[in-house]
């Protein structure tokens, strides 16, 4: 179907942002003082779920030790939250671009200033939990950070808010059930669930957001969008997990990027993160048959 029309808006973007405002002001926090950063680290704790790990079930996990496990654990969530803070800035500069046009007494303003705050405290408490806990500081590849500069000016609504529901939404669902699971460490597992209770505001506005833009633009532009989106869930995914996650862990580290790439446990993992995100996106408009390549090749969708 070229384009769905089967959408009913129960809420207006107004009401959502204003109820969205009522829970903010109700629940959001301070990473300075509610984390407890002195708390002392299990030494044998996980970083991140083993089974969510891009080695788990593999020939070479195998041969892994347990330290050797957590360790990598440790780098991988260094690598998402890497990548989340440079996915927080440019949520920050799309919400700019949004804000620009925008009246500033609109409910709808507010909410997407206060965004803005909540993202700007996320990543100083992301800047804290990688010191605490010793990572390296990965980040975007240089050539993604050259594509974003050149492409954002043409995001607009569709792409800005599409792209945002891709970057939140498939760290959320992996970010709640980190939070839920005793054997990581108990820092991760707070920094999570402060994260999924605020991210899960902001999907909210993103999704009320991108049904309005949905419904204000034409086929043609529309079509453009779906495109660029699609682009940009490959080359942000791609990049999740950053290459040098495995140097000096193992003995190939290039042989354990291949065993990861084909590893039928982390696709599942993809894919499993990224349910609720294709439904809603195909639902809204936003995925048809000729953009699936490209969500296909981001690993998001079979």
């Amino acid at each position: 179907m070229e384009r769905t029309l089967t959408l009913v808006q129960h809420r207006t973007p107004e009401s959502v942002a204003r109820r969205l405002l009522q829970a903010s002001a109700a629940h959001s926090f301070d990473p300075s003082v509610d984390v407890d950063w002195g708390a002392p680290r299990q030494e044998d704790a996980w970083y991140l779920q083993p089974e969510r790990l891009s080695l788990y079930g593999t020939a070479l996990w195998d041969r892994m030790d347990e330290r050797q496990r957590v360790e990598l654990s440790r780098r991988e969530i260094g690598s998402h939250v890497g990548m989340s803070t440079w996915f927080e800035l440019c949520t920050i500069r799309m919400f700019a671009d949004y804000l620009e046009s925008r009246d500033i007494r609109d409910p709808r303003t507010h909410y997407a200033l206060t965004e803005i705050g909540d993202e700007t405290r996320h990543l100083i408490m992301f800047g804290r939990l990688l010191a605490e806990m010793g990572a390296p500081v990965y980040g975007p590849p240089a050539h993604l950070r050259r594509l974003f500069s050149v492409f954002s000016p043409t995001f607009g609504d569709l792409t800005s808010f599409a792209l945002i529901l891709v970057l939140e939404e498939v760290l959320i669902r992996v970010q709640r059930e980190t939070a839920r699971d005793e054997r990581v460490q108990p820092l991760i597992r707070r920094i999570c669930r402060i994260h999924v209770t605020e991210e899960v505001r902001h999907v909210s506005f993103a999704r009320a957001e991108l049904h309005d833009a949905v419904r204000r633009t034409s086929r043609a532009r529309l079509a453009y969008h779906r495109e660029l989106t699609g682009f940009g869930a490959w080359m942000a995914m791609r990049s999740l997990l950053h290459r040098s996650v495995y140097d000096g862990l193992v003995p190939d580290p290039a042989a354990a990027r291949r065993e990861a790439a084909r590893n039928p446990h982390y696709r599942e993992t993809l894919l499993w993160s990224a349910e609720k995100l294709v439904g809603f996106l195909t639902e809204a408009g936003m995925i048809t048959r000729a953009e699936h390549h490209w969500w296909r090749r981001a690993g998001l969708m079979r």
